[in-house]
């Protein structure tokens, strides 16, 4: 039903600042909640921050709390991730989904993008 490509991702300092981007395509883009999730190696995917979209809501994991925001260009089906004071534990695939809820759970959401990669090392 949509299709979902993240950009952005890069290698960058502890401490540094990433903006990473969601482009969406597809019927009813503008109603679906979209999440950001990462991976890093050997590990499982999970919940990063996530925008409502009739209701322009928005949470986050407390490990980004503060340091993340979650943005919504609704006229051009886009979604953003601003990344502020980025920590090495931050790194990974970064991945941007579409569901139909309010979830936090990586199984909540039916559609995916490819992921890009986001790598904070000195």
């Amino acid at each position: 039903q949509v299709q979902l490509v993240e950009s952005g991702g890069e290698l960058v300092q502890p401490g540094g600042s990433l903006r990473l981007s969601c482009r969406g395509s597809g019927r009813s883009f503008n109603w679906f909640t979209i999440g950001w999730f990462r991976q890093a190696p050997g590990e499982e995917r999970t919940f990063v921050a996530a925008h409502s979209g009739s209701q322009s809501l928005t949470r986050y994991a407390d490990s980004v709390r503060g340091r993340f925001t979650i943005s919504r260009d609704n006229v051009n089906n886009m979604v953003y991730l601003e990344m502020n004071n980025l920590r090495p534990e931050d790194t990974g695939v970064y991945f941007c989904a579409a569901g139909y809820g309010w979830s936090t759970e990586k199984h909540e959401y039916s559609y995916w993008g490819q992921g890009t990669q986001v790598t904070v090392s000195s």
